[in-house]
């Protein structure tokens, strides 16, 4: 039981400033409207009068998901798409990708190179122009948004 107490006082300060960053409008200006209301882990299109062609949104799409898969939690033998831990992938008109995800605990040891880790395999997608990763806990992470791939590579069914 104190180790529990000392993983959550230890993880206060991050919850702290995951908080204060949630509390301060941060979205950049040309980010586009298509995700607010996107279902978790989607990819959400550019806008309708996007310059970007569908495919190549299709296209993007596709390479960042493939990207996102490629990145892993060091304690679980999945990668961090098939275990639920992505919310929110959204593509501006700019080729500019903002991501929301979560972690499977908020006193998780890698929190806080994970997001490095995410943003470093998603720069390198062909197309891409930038990217950006914020850590949300909103909703909590429960093994229910876990892929069957994820559930039998972990043996949680």
């Amino acid at each position: 039981m104190d180790d529990r107490r000392k993983l959550n006082d230890d993880a206060a300060p991050l919850k702290e400033a995951v908080a204060a960053l949630d509390a301060t409008p941060s979205e950049p200006e040309t980010v586009t409207e298509a995700a607010v209301d996107a279902p978790v882990g989607a990819v959400a299109p550019a806008k309708a009068s996007s310059p970007l062609p569908p495919e190549e949104i299709d296209r993007l799409t596709a390479d960042i998901v493939a990207a996102l898969k490629t990145v892993y939690d060091p304690e679980i033998p999945c990668d961090i798409y098939e275990l639920g831990l992505i919310y929110r992938v959204e593509i501006d008109d700019d080729r500019f990708v903002a991501i929301d995800m979560t972690l499977t605990a908020p006193g998780c040891p890698v929190a806080g190179e994970m997001p490095g880790w995410v943003e470093s395999a998603v720069n390198v997608v062909p197309g891409v122009a930038g990217s950006t990763v914020k850590i949300v806990f909103d909703p909590p992470w429960d093994m229910s948004r876990m892929s069957d791939e994820a559930r039998l590579a972990t043996g949680m069914f």
